[in-house]
């Protein structure tokens, strides 16, 4: 049986975190600059804000395990599709939240696949700021996208 980290817990900071294992979200994004986001359902903590698809960690579980899973069950993502590029942690010490970035090949296939999700939508990076944003995604956007952004330019300088 696994053990799930569904439950709030508080980091030493005191702030009151879903997880209690940590957390971790999945940010997948196009070569053409379209980044994967999930509205948060209306009765969820931050309810109708605009962030990754992601969730709390069962007890010895990966970030990219976790993300991914997290993906695959709020928003249908075939994650066999993706190629996790790196890991950006907004960490408050005996907790953190982990974004697992990726690249997809396309705007992939997607869907409101749990209750937990209101909608969920590829997104112009350029547009992401003009959204409701959950306040955790909102302190994390500028380092992602800089992070987003130096793997597209990467991959413009590899030879076709």
């Amino acid at each position: 049986m696994t053990d799930t980290g569904d439950a709030w817990t508080y980091c030493r900071a005191g702030h009151r975190h879903w997880g209690r294992y940590g957390a971790a979200g999945l940010l997948a994004s196009t070569s053409d600059g379209l980044v994967l986001l999930h509205k948060r359902a209306p009765w969820s903590h931050h309810g109708g804000t605009w962030s990754t698809p992601g969730g709390a960690l069962n007890r010895g579980e990966s970030a990219v395990t976790g993300a991914l899973r997290e993906a695959a069950e709020e928003c249908g993502l075939n994650t066999e599709l993706v190629a996790v590029t790196g890991i950006v942690s907004d960490d408050h010490g005996d907790w953190s939240y982990e974004t697992v970035v990726a690249s997809a090949p396309y705007a992939l296939a997607v869907n409101t696949a749990s209750s937990e999700t209101g909608e969920v939508a590829w997104t112009a990076i350029d547009d992401v700021q003009s959204l409701n944003l959950h306040p955790g995604f909102a302190g994390m956007w500028p380092e992602l996208q800089t992070q987003i952004n130096q793997r597209k330019d990467q991959e413009a300088a590899w030879p076709n």
